[in-house]
């Protein structure tokens, strides 16, 4: 039985992926800030199949005496999702707050770069899997993404990077980089404006959590030969972007 450790799994994508790896007979490993949603999970999964690692992904010194603290039948990592992220505000960048940046960066790049180099050692000891998501907004700007935009193209770039990196050590590398899922994502976005986040999802027929991690964990399952490197995917109502222009006068 294999275990896979998920970032960000009191919500959203990454809640739905702990349910979707158990189903598929996985141990999970699920980190978050959120102590009581964590062991809801582990109360509807099982303890035996789900470990709750309760810290908050910026504080190194607080993941490492999770990670330090496994239960043998979890400790040893087959998979990596990096799934923990967030997007803080929609202001053009004249308007947004240095302090949201931060967040933003500290949470989508450096925690994530710090614990994927955590974890590398036994990755590649067990010819293991890592699965980045990424977004759209790695390869498609719009107004107000500006710094969450960027930090989605690290990881997309980053996972790029550690494929070339890895090369012969059996190890899988995937960015999976999806449009609009309907999560608690734009509820966070909006300063909690749940309001905000159904008008911006109303009558689009949005992605789930679910269906993202139908695709995690179809990703984690390919044959050890098998590496999807890059996966972009988006409800049928969304399409790309259009070009801008500003007129005069």
């Amino acid at each position: 039985m294999k275990t896979v450790l998920i970032t960000g799994a009191t919500a959203g994508i990454g809640e739905a992926c702990a349910r979707a790896f158990v189903a598929a007979g996985w141990k999970v490993v699920g980190t978050g800030r959120r102590v009581e949603r964590l062991q809801a999970l582990a109360d509807e999964l099982g303890a035996d199949r789900f470990h709750p690692c309760a810290y908050d992904m910026r504080d190194e010194d607080a993941r490492d005496a999770a990670l330090a603290a496994l239960p043998a039948p979890f400790a040893a990592i087959d998979c990596l999702v990096n799934n923990a992220g967030l997007a803080l505000g929609a202001a053009p960048a004249q308007s947004s707050r240095v302090s949201d940046w931060k967040t933003m960066i500290d949470t989508n790049v450096t925690a994530l770069a710090s614990l994927t180099h955590k974890l590398l050692p036994g990755l590649i000891e067990r010819k293991g899997a890592i699965v980045m998501l990424s977004s759209v907004a790695a390869t498609y700007p719009y107004t107000g993404g500006n710094v969450y935009g960027g930090t989605k193209a690290f990881v997309r770039q980053f996972a790029l990077g550690l494929r070339s990196d890895l090369s012969g050590t059996g190890v899988r590398v995937t960015s999976i980089e999806p449009g609009m899922v309907e999560t608690e994502f734009t509820v966070v976005r909006n300063g909690g404006d749940q309001a905000a986040s159904d008008t911006f999802y109303a009558g689009v027929n949005p992605l789930t959590g679910a269906d993202i991690a139908q695709t995690v964990l179809w990703v984690a399952t390919q044959p050890a030969h098998v590496n999807i490197n890059t996966l972009e995917l988006m409800p049928v109502n969304q399409s790309f972007a259009g070009f801008q222009v500003a007129r005069e006068g």
